[in-house]
């Protein structure tokens, strides 16, 4: 397990790159059917990595909290080929036993992962309704697994961007398992 922390390769403003994934109702998506959210938050996660898995009840928090306004759309990239955890038929088991309601999307290419500038899982990305950035970073202040966490990050900064108030960092790197990049593009 490689430990990384968020990168800045999007930055705040930028606009959210589109893509077409198939989510695990088998169905394709793509960022303009959220067009009437006030926000898109997008999660590239996994089911193995255990940063994502202690993070698992704050994101069904977030949708709960805020799925009237904000879309949240989770991502996996990672390779299936050594990672048999993370394959699309166990996305549907994981997302059925966690209860995760949000939309959760297979990036078999690694492509989207790639024009994001995700590089760890979780890595959380805050866009406006334009579908600008304006915050990329933690869910909230546990860093580890085994952490407790004593500050929501991404709700206090959903509450802040929804009252049109500044979000103080703009970046705030999120820590979690490396993407497990196909071999050949290692």
């Amino acid at each position: 397990m490689g430990l990384l922390k968020s990168e800045v390769v999007l930055k705040t403003g930028d606009k959210a790159p589109d893509f077409e994934l198939l989510g695990t109702d088998d169905k394709k998506h793509n960022i303009s059917e959220y067009k009437d959210y006030k926000g898109l938050l997008v999660v590239f996660m996994c089911n193995h990595c255990p940063y994502v898995q202690a993070k698992t009840k704050a994101l069904v928090e977030l949708y709960d909290k805020f799925k009237d306004k904000i879309a949240i759309i989770g991502i996996n990239s990672n390779d299936p080929t050594n990672y048999p955890d993370d394959s699309f038929e166990n996305m549907k088991k994981f997302a059925k036993e966690k209860g995760i309601k949000f939309t959760y999307l297979v990036d078999e290419t690694q492509q989207v992962a790639k024009r994001y500038g995700a590089v760890c899982t979780p890595d959380p990305f805050l866009f406006d309704q334009d579908r600008k950035l304006v915050f990329h970073g933690k869910i909230d202040n546990a860093m580890r697994p085994e952490d407790v966490a004593t500050e929501k990050t991404m709700i206090l900064n959903i509450e802040k961007f929804l009252l049109g108030k500044k979000i103080g960092k703009d970046f705030d790197p999120s820590m979690g398992c490396s993407i497990k990049w196909k071999s050949q593009q290692t």
